[in-house]
């Protein structure tokens, strides 16, 4: 089946981790590997016993090492294919995460993460090597639905790895969500994947981290040539994705917030109740944390009354570093958030109360 072959009767009311089940498969995932951790489990569950309904694989892996190697061999053979873990599990990945991109291969990878202490490691990498990914952080179930398919899209059109950032909230929320294809243009044919045809045949196509050129015996690989390539390819990525963000209310603001994922949504719902007290606060929501929407928050910054910016994380202070760059002294940047969890630390926060982030915010206001 593909994309084009989903069909929806319209909203239904879906948890999270269903819900993105869903929307991988109407982006045309027929593979998917992984091992248990919540709140990742849940996508794992829903896509074993969705995928094989529509001739697609669903592992249930040894360990995260093994799932990434799996997703790595379908990725090559040009199955849409996807992973994911949280944070703790996508450590285990780095190593593959890295090679794989210097392979050159499209693959989404998911974390659904427990609060946000994942920052660096989706837009920094652990792995080795010059590589980036791009990253996607929706901020509810909807929003995931759509974007889940634009990763597809996007990592099939750069052939570079796609990070979803998800969370707890996002897999375990229900909410009303209409699951069905999104067509983001047709999908260029691909004439690196292995099917087995060039086997043999002098011109045997390569897929690796060390290049895609066939060396002849007591030839060597010019491993500078290959990663120079790589360099080109991620420029022209970062060049040609267009930065996703959502904001609101900069016009006149004195103090601007900068949040991303779940907790933006708070964030957003405390400058509106801020704003309906006449307080001047607006807010910038990066949606694709790299390319990271560097031109919003510094033009932003220079609005006329702005007196300062206040970033929220749900960790001890890691997108605020990219903000602080953004800004580059245009203004004054204060962090307001920090970590905030549960006992089991899944990131279910306390403070995430609009209410908390009324008072917080109105505190740098002054």
């Amino acid at each position: 089946m593909s994309p084009t072959e989903v069909t929806t009767d319209g909203p239904r009311l879906l948890e999270g981790a269903a819900a993105i089940a869903d929307a991988m498969i109407a982006a045309g995932c027929r593979f998917f590997a992984g091992y248990p951790m919540t709140p990742f489990t849940e996508v794992l569950e829903e896509m074993a016993a969705k995928l094989p309904e529509v001739g697609g694989v669903c592992m249930n892996a040894e360990s995260e090492l093994e799932a990434v190697g799996m997703a790595w061999g379908a990725a090559a053979t040009g199955t849409l294919a996807a992973t994911g873990s949280t944070g703790q599990g996508l450590s285990l990945m780095q190593e593959s995460l890295a090679e794989i991109t210097l392979a050159r291969l499209p693959l989404v990878v998911l974390n659904m993460a427990r609060a946000q202490g994942d920052y660096f490691q989706a837009t920094r990498g652990g792995g080795h090597g010059d590589y980036r990914h791009i990253v996607l952080a929706p901020m509810d179930v909807p929003e995931a639905v759509r974007l889940v398919q634009l990763a597809f899209h996007l990592t099939w059109q750069w052939r570079n790895p796609v990070l979803l950032f998800g969370d707890y909230y996002m897999a375990h929320t229900t909410q009303s969500v209409d699951v069905g294809s999104i067509d983001f243009g047709d999908r260029a044919q691909a004439d690196w994947t292995l099917d087995g045809s060039t086997g043999g045949s002098g011109h045997a196509r390569l897929v690796s981290p060390l290049g895609d050129a066939k060396r002849r015996d007591r030839a060597g690989y010019d491993l500078s040539e290959h990663y120079r390539a790589c360099a080109a390819a991620t420029a022209a990525m970062a060049a040609g994705v267009e930065p996703l963000v959502e904001s609101g209310y900069l016009d006149d603001a004195e103090v601007v917030v900068v949040a991303f994922g779940t907790p933006a949504k708070y964030v957003r719902a405390a400058v509106r109740q801020l704003r309906d007290e006449g307080r001047r606060v607006g807010f910038v929501r990066p949606i694709t944390l790299y390319p990271f929407p560097t031109g919003v928050v510094a033009a932003a910054a220079e609005g006329p009354n702005v007196r300062a910016v206040a970033v929220y994380e749900n960790n001890q202070g890691q997108m605020v570093d990219d903000v602080r760059l953004a800004v580059l002294g245009r203004a004054p940047v204060q962090f307001i958030g920090g970590l905030s969890l549960d006992t089991a630390g899944f990131g279910i926060a306390p403070d995430l109360d609009v209410g908390v982030l009324h008072d917080r915010i109105a505190a740098v206001l002054g």
